[in-house]
């Protein structure tokens, strides 16, 4: 559906003549019907891979295919403009026109289309009709914009991307600027249209619970390259970096060296709190020796009360220094010979500040990562 081969754009520096490079030889492959998510900080370039998809941006060289229609090359010096690429759009601010009803807004890219490409006034209506009643606002549609919900101007300018029939479409955080239970709710119901629908979606995102429970594939970027793509499982439990291990979800991060290989995939390392068989998400030589980082998440922890347990591999004691109750959770500041690990717990099973326990971590339940 979606292919972008080495992708590059720079933008000018601020006070002189150098050009910043935002994007570093960005190469995706999207499949039909994928909810495809770019994930990342600030900064790493998701955003304008969106635009250049969508033609608001023009990147400085490669290629852009979507539906194996070209959008972009560098090699054959085409770049088709924006309003004749096709692709529906929802923007982080929705750009919804205060002085258009619902429909009328819905209908707005249909009407701008060039005459010989627009469609009758008849068929117009029908497929805005359509749009507002895969959203559920066909009650509103003689409503003013403005005068809806912000969840309710969430669907209807995912309407006005839905009305273009686009093989693509498009999404910069549009969840953003919702309140957190209605964000909550808004992100399944756009996961259950994207699924329904059988949209193929490109989503931006920095919010790493976003990525993790809509999509089907994740590209983590950082600095205007891509860390790792996967699923969103496969990107939480076996992170190819320690930036993707620490930017999506919580983690642990105790330095170590290698010792040894224990089985396939296994190693034993030595750390500060003790020795840990941590698995590897890499084919790189882990020769006796090398400096490593293990990443452990801290519900993937055991705790219980036992400071005079027998320490060995993946057993270490130590003193709940403090701990912060989150609900549904709690988190306990354990220190483990200086070491301060993060233990998650659930609210019944806490323990209280100055407490002396006993941790644990199975083998397989952390992941071995070289240093940078």
């Amino acid at each position: 559906m979606l292919n972008i081969v080495d992708l590059e754009k720079a933008f000018p520096a601020k006070g002189n003549q150098d050009r910043v490079p935002v994007l570093k030889g960005i190469s995706l492959s999207v499949e039909k019907g994928e909810f495809f998510t770019l994930l990342g900080p600030s900064g790493c370039g998701k955003t304008t891979i969106l635009r250049c998809i969508a033609g608001l941006e023009t990147p400085d060289s490669g290629q852009i295919t979507v539906a194996d229609t070209p959008l972009f090359s560098s090699v054959k010096n085409m770049n088709v403009p924006a309003n004749r690429r096709g692709l529906g759009m929802v923007f982080q601010s929705y750009a919804i026109w205060p002085h258009m009803d619902v429909a009328q807004n819905v209908a707005f890219p249909l009407k701008a289309r060039p005459r010989n490409s627009r469609p009758s006034n008849k068929d117009i209506d029908r497929k805005v009709d359509e749009a507002l009643s895969k959203v559920e606002l066909s009650h509103v549609k003689r409503h003013r914009a403005t005068d809806l919900s912000g969840g309710q101007q969430q669907r209807l300018a995912l309407a006005r991307a839905l009305v273009m029939e686009s093989p693509l479409t498009l999404f910069d955080e549009p969840l953003s600027n919702l309140d957190a239970k209605l964000r909550d709710g808004m992100r399944f119901e756009l996961k259950r249209l994207q699924r329904e629908l059988q949209i193929t979606a490109i989503y931006v995102t920095h919010d790493q619970v976003e990525a993790l429970a809509m999509s089907t594939t994740i590209a983590v970027l950082k600095g205007g390259s891509v860390e790792q793509i996967g699923r969103p499982r496969d990107i939480y439990e076996a992170p190819a970096s320690l930036f993707v291990a620490d930017f999506i979800g919580t983690s642990n991060f105790i330095s170590g060296k290698v010792t040894g290989q224990e089985g396939a995939g296994v190693w034993r390392v030595e750390t500060a709190v003790g020795e840990v068989l941590a698995m590897v998400t890499s084919d790189r030589p882990l020769p006796a020796g090398t400096e490593v980082s293990v990443s452990v998440r801290p519900q993937d922890i055991g705790m219980v009360k036992e400071p005079a347990a027998v320490r060995g591999v993946g057993r270490w004691p130590g003193t709940v220094r403090a701990r912060e109750y989150l609900g549904e959770y709690v988190d306990h500041f354990v220190e483990v010979d200086g070491t301060n690990i993060r233990v998650r717990t659930g609210a019944r099973t806490s323990v209280g500040p100055d407490t002396e326990v006993m941790l644990s971590l199975e083998p397989g339940y952390s992941t071995l990562l070289p240093q940078q």
